[in-house]
């Protein structure tokens, strides 16, 4: 059974840190490009994505603040956030792809969120 499975989110202060794991299964995870998402009533937007080689693209929002990275012994991928922002607040989401096709695995997601 294919499954990501997230874990890691919850409630933070402004400034804070907060990191997020996804756990894969019934998938050859070091052939799958891995990203996390996020998503807010309406939208859903790329946070990191990390190759199967480990190369890395990060939105510009969150670029030296969160980094992505992945052990592929374990079958997973992680999202280490820092300097959390308000508008950081989100449910996230893990995807999972062939590095040339379309995001076609989903998590079902963490909420984070971020407090004054």
């Amino acid at each position: 059974q294919v499954q990501l499975v997230e874990s890691g989110g919850g409630l933070v202060q402004a400034g804070g840190s907060l990191g997020l794991s996804c756990a894969a299964s019934g998938i050859i995870f070091s052939r799958y490009t891995m990203a996390w998402f996020r998503q807010a009533p309406g939208k859903r937007d790329v946070v990191a994505s990390i190759s199967p080689v480990g190369s890395t693209i990060y939105a510009d929002s969150v670029k030296g603040r969160f980094t992505i990275s992945r052990d592929n012994a374990k079958n997973s991928t992680y999202l280490e956030m820092n300097s959390l922002k308000l508008e950081d607040t989100a449910v996230y989401v893990c995807a999972a792809k062939f590095p040339l096709g379309n995001y076609n695995i989903w998590g079902q997601g963490t909420q984070v969120t971020v407090s004054s």
